[in-house]
């Protein structure tokens, strides 16, 4: 993990006090609507890796706060 990631990774962990977001908290974190979210999720990219709970079409879908500080590493530009 890059400096970068674990200081996202510090920053989400000590606001959400859990290991994972669920798509409303990812769609505060990356400034996008909640409808994006599925949005993306249904064309296969523009997110971190998720985990879908469950086979229904509407089960919950959970993203890793490791794998979103690491998306967010590679996405966010340091002037």
């Amino acid at each position: 993990m890059t400096q970068q990631a674990q200081q996202i990774y510090n920053d989400l962990s000590s606001r959400y006090k859990k290991a994972s977001l669920s798509k409303k908290e990812l769609a505060h974190e990356l400034g996008v609507s909640y409808s994006s979210i599925d949005t993306y999720i249904a064309r296969g990219y523009g997110l971190p890796n998720y985990k879908k709970l469950g086979t229904a079409k509407n089960a919950k879908v959970i993203f890793n706060i490791v794998d979103v500080a690491e998306f967010l590493s590679q996405t966010i530009k340091i002037a």
